[in-house]
């Protein structure tokens, strides 16, 4: 085999060839292409799946075509080892520190994904993109992105389970609950397999749809998924029925958990009666209209008590719950603990929710 250059950049000190493994599978690709390199900036406790799953896109298009397409670097505050939600610890190769123009800047995060950067990651993530540098966000990476003022006027997306909280913390901001968004120079996905189909994306518009859908194949994906993709079942698929009063009547709970609807109100705007409602409710889903509203409500302040630093009596409201006494009381019959039980980072303040 004869080694170019562009491969030679990809071996590193030992004389190992970190980049460019060798496989059976083969692509063909006679352009001569620029590497492109991506950093990772993983966060405490980050998400060891939807990690993995934006490497190996990249790891598997150099696999495929013999080239250099793509390096990686991983990145952390202060250069130590940052452990995962999965409670495994991974070595960073350095410590954050200045980027070229070129490179792309992802930001791993997964639990605590509001507060989990500190200050000298977000300066350097400012920093990258106002020299116009392109950045991204995995899983709740968008958290960080968010936090730095750079999110005005981009389409963004973050987990489905942090999606609420978000948008609680942050209205201003465009959300999406797609698998992934590519805006400019911003890049987010939703994490978990998702990262795979925003690196295909990626690869697709580098170097061509033949070599992205290669490497879905080698990925056993199958179909690629494109951003117009949901994270998320329908809600037909989540109650598992086609009963189209319940899904209405499920979507306007839904739709309305800080203004909370009348049951009266809901029966009569899916054209049923209370008793129809009730015995809909029963039917299908175990439990009364009235109690799964409140389970939905519980659900969506759960998610701002876990992810958010909101104020208690402000998370009651957000979540239709009129005293942060009534609010508690049903947290505690669900959950089995105090919401004021959320963990030493939280702190009882609203965020910096300004406009950058």
């Amino acid at each position: 085999m004869i080694w170019t250059l562009e491969k030679q950049e990809c071996i590193d000190a030992a004389g190992e060839n970190n980049f460019v493994p060798s496989g059976i599978a083969f692509f063909p690709l006679n352009t001569v292409a620029q590497t492109r390199n991506f950093h990772f900036l993983l966060l405490p406790r980050f998400t060891m799946l939807a990690f993995s799953a934006a490497i190996e896109p990249l790891r598997i298009a150099n696999q495929l075509t013999g080239k250099c397409l793509y390096r990686w670097h991983l990145m952390s505050e202060d250069g130590a080892a940052v452990q995962c939600s999965n409670g495994i610890s991974l070595p960073a190769d350095s410590a954050i520190g200045p980027l070229t123009r070129n490179d792309t800047l992802l930001v791993c995060s997964g639990l605590n994904g509001y507060s989990a950067a500190r200050s000298r990651s977000l300066d350097a993530i400012r920093r990258h993109i106002r020299q116009g540098g392109s950045v991204g966000g995995i899983c709740t990476g968008a958290y960080s992105l968010a936090r730095v003022g750079i999110l005005s006027g981009k389409r963004v997306t973050l987990h489905w389970e942090n999606l609420q909280a978000f948008v609680e913390q942050y209205p201003y901001l465009e959300v999406s609950g797609q698998l992934f968004e590519i805006d400019g120079l911003v890049i987010t996905c939703g994490g978990g397999v998702s990262s795979v189909d925003m690196m295909l994306a990626l690869i697709a518009t580098d170097h061509g749809t033949d070599l992205a859908n290669m490497v879905a194949d080698m990925c056993v994906l199958g179909m690629q998924r494109n951003n117009d993709t949901g994270q998320r079942k329908s809600i037909a698929a989540v109650i598992n029925t086609r009963n189209p009063s319940l899904i209405e009547a499920v979507r306007i709970m839904n739709d309305k958990l800080e203004d909370k609807v009348p049951l009266c109100d809901i029966a009569l705007q899916v054209n049923l009666s209370n008793r129809q409602l009730e015995r809909l409710f029963n039917r299908y889903l175990g439990t009364s209209p009235a109690k799964y509203y409140k389970n939905i409500r519980l659900d969506f302040g759960r998610s701002l008590v876990c992810g958010t630093e909101l104020a208690m009596s402000e998370i009651a409201f957000a979540c239709g719950f009129r005293s942060t006494t009534n609010f508690t009381k049903n947290y505690r019959d669900r959950f089995g603990e105090n919401p004021c039980n959320r963990g030493s980072t939280a702190r009882y303040h609203r965020p910096d929710t300004a406009k950058p």
